[in-house]
């Protein structure tokens, strides 16, 4: 009776999608792979799912079943959560009590689907992706105290705990965020949370120019007037930004200062004698305006009817200028995100040559590249994320310290990884 009743069952494992319901029933399902050499595709809401390589896999792990909030302690700010929990589902909760996850996941939805889906936070936390206050915040792994998971031998792991202050070993959590899900299925996490600002603002400057709109944002970052987002759009953009504080057209760099209002308005005030604007450069978004601006970055919406291609490109501030200009020769429709050092890269046509050279001009900036979206006939014979021999190298060391059968995402990220 023992063994039956921890094991599962021949017409449970049948199935090639399986849905548990516990940790344990995870567990076990992973140990079964594990015994039998089965890989195994991990996902919860598939908000995220078309972005990596395509891969081949026996079984369907799907955690939408393994969601709830576990404890949610609002004075000590942080909240711990099943890994299928929805991220609607936290942002609920903790607009109870006026709190947030500060580093403003991105919401892929309207790329994929057509609406919005934020997903899971194991999605989120497994792909790493942050909004526009990164550069403020930190990113989403900065963002976890701890997590529990099973490693690709079915086994249990766990690091870190509940508190900002947790120095017990291995910080495991850092190596986990951004792996996609193929060294460990993620169960439990805690998450830091934030208190929201009492209210929001946006300066938005008309912008002649790339190099100008770059300039703007480098001095607001080392401003004290402490921004907490910092965006380019290009003309060909504007027009999906209608509201009664923004008539003009043409390019427009976005400055967005949070806090009690009294404190805002003083600190747009010095920022734009900082930036030595004149009166009819600029304008000022009020609250709810600027939440509506940083609502449309943070989902992508300029792309939401876009059936080509989108790269991510990641370099220092004072590279994107040149990696733009380089690209150019690809027509390509672009946003920059993160004050400066992030690419929304839009491309109509793409073929492994252009993807090719695209990366080498982002590695000669010392930056990455990640495709979100690319035809599917490439998927599969190109590389989706920028790694170099040494850090592929460390990847697939780890891979092998926690699923040393690859039975885990086995090359969602990257070949034979």
């Amino acid at each position: 009776m023992e063994e039956k009743q921890n094991s599962l069952t021949f017409q449970d494992f049948s199935q090639s999608v399986l849905k548990p319901e516990t940790r344990e029933d995870i567990s076990l399902i992973i140990q079964e792979c594990y015994k039998k050499n089965i890989p195994i595709e991990v996902n919860c809401l598939q908000s995220k799912k078309n972005i990596g390589r395509n891969f081949q896999a026996e079984k369907t792990l799907n955690l939408s079943n393994y969601r709830g909030i576990i404890e949610y302690k609002p004075e000590e700010l942080y909240i711990k959560v099943k890994a299928g929990t929805s991220i609607k589902e936290i942002k609920i909760e903790l607009d109870k009590h006026n709190q947030q996850l500060a580093f403003e996941p991105n919401d892929f939805g309207l790329l994929f689907k057509g609406n919005q889906d934020e997903g899971s936070i194991g999605g989120v936390v497994s792909c790493n992706f942050a909004g526009s206050r990164r550069f403020k915040v930190g990113s989403v792994r900065d963002h976890v105290l701890g997590f529990q998971g099973i490693n690709g031998r079915g086994e249990t792991i766990k690091s870190g705990g509940t508190v900002v202050k947790n120095v017990t070993g291995y910080d495991l959590s850092k190596i986990l965020s951004g792996s996609f899900g193929t060294l460990t299925v993620l169960t439990e996490i805690s998450i830091k949370v934030l208190p929201k600002p009492s209210s929001s603002k946006t300066l938005v400057i008309k912008n002649p120019h790339l190099m100008k709109a770059l300039g703007y944002l480098n001095i607001s970052l080392s401003s004290s007037s402490d921004p907490s987002g910092g965006v380019f759009y290009p003309e060909y953009f504007t027009n999906h930004f209608t509201f009664n504080d923004l008539t003009h057209e043409g390019p427009l760099t976005a400055i967005r200062i949070e806090g009690p209002k009294e404190s805002i308005d003083h600190r747009i005030k010095n920022l734009c004698k900082e930036l030595e604007l004149n009166i009819d450069e600029s304008l000022v978004l009020e609250n709810e305006q600027s939440k509506i601006l940083w609502e449309k970055t943070r989902t992508l919406e300029v792309f939401s009817k876009m059936k080509s291609n989108l790269l991510r490109i990641v370099v220092p501030p004072s590279e994107t200028f040149a990696v733009i200009k380089q690209i150019k020769s690809h027509e390509p429709k672009y946003f920059i995100d993160w004050g400066g050092s992030l690419i929304w890269l839009q491309l109509d046509k793409i073929n492994t040559k252009i993807l090719n050279d695209i990366r080498k001009i982002v590695n000669r900036a010392s930056g990455y590249l990640t495709a979100i979206k690319i035809e599917e006939d490439l998927k599969a014979s190109v590389d989706i994320f920028s790694v170099d021999p040494v850090k592929y190298k460390i990847s697939e060391k780890l891979k092998k310290s926690f699923d040393p059968k690859r039975i885990l995402n086995p090359g969602k990220m990257y070949s034979g990884i």
